[in-house]
């Protein structure tokens, strides 16, 4: 080999080296002390849908006193992202469910069928009573997981303005197939249940964002089932609890310009999309 290639072999070996150390020593060497609470401990903030989910269960049934809800700065400054937390979710995501032997439940889904399960004899059931019922919840639950809950960010966070509008236009769609699945007044009959649970704190995003950021002249316009359910659900103590809570940490971010600051409001203001759905 000529000294020439021979040089700039050795200077890209040295500097691979050099990167590696230094991400060696960005590295923590002892992995962050187990987190083992007393009681199980739901980590998630009030604006999360998903965890609003799971905190609707925990006041329905009661279980205020069984189990404790806890921001993720609890584990770190970072939150989600803090090195505590992440060692017992990797994906950084909430909510999270920290049993007392430290194990951790990560996904409002399984985080609800654990409290449904674990605590079926306290308070309501939150299940629906006969198979075809109990059915029509969890249809709901999966539409909403599956289709509804991966376009929610067109809401409120930064993307192209193309692929934002598709999306707001695909949330329009699957509210059209949510008004046939609704039973009435509530997702599966005469009783809230975990179907409602999985839908209810999206809506509280619908209704609040859809109307003053994106000109819809409303959610429930030609979907009738949908208007009577929603209005069902805001009776509801617990339920009513959950949407306060979204409601103001939407109210933080308004004062914060969230839609100013990332442009959202320069896209809509643009016209050249159709943002109303209509």
């Amino acid at each position: 080999m000529a000294a020439a290639p021979r040089a700039a072999a050795a200077a890209a070996r040295q500097a691979r080296l050099a990167v590696a150390a230094t991400a060696a020593a960005d590295t923590p060497t002892e992995a962050p002390p187990a987190f083992t609470p007393e009681k199980p401990t739901l980590f998630g903030v009030p604006i999360s849908n998903c965890a609003a989910r799971n905190r609707f269960v925990i006041y329905k049934k009661g279980l205020e006193g069984e189990v404790d809800i806890q921001a993720p700065k609890l584990l770190g400054d970072k939150g989600v992202k803090s090195p505590a937390y992440l060692a017992l979710n990797p994906q950084g995501k909430m909510p999270l469910l920290v049993l007392p032997d430290g194990t951790p439940l990560p996904e409002s889904q399984v985080i609800e069928e654990y409290l449904l399960v674990k605590y079926a004899g306290v308070g309501p059931s939150l299940r629906p009573p006969t198979p075809e019922l109990y059915a029509k919840a969890m249809l709901a639950s999966r539409i909403h997981d599956l289709y509804i809950q991966p376009l929610q960010g067109c809401m409120y966070k930064k993307m192209d303005a193309a692929d934002r509008c598709d999306q707001l236009q695909s949330i329009a769609f699957q509210l059209d197939v949510l008004e046939d699945v609704v039973a009435g007044p509530f997702v599966a009959g005469e009783e809230i249940s975990f179907g409602d649970a999985a839908l209810f704190p999206t809506f509280v995003f619908f209704t609040e964002i859809l109307p003053k950021h994106f000109g819809w002249p409303g959610v429930f316009g030609g979907r009738p089932k949908l208007a009577a359910w929603w209005e069902a659900v805001q009776k509801d103590p617990e339920a009513a609890r959950v949407v306060g809570e979204m409601r103001s940490g939407l109210a933080d971010w308004e004062s914060a310009k969230r839609w100013d600051n990332l442009g959202i409001s320069a896209q809509v203001a643009d016209g050249s999309f159709n943002w109303s759905c209509s």
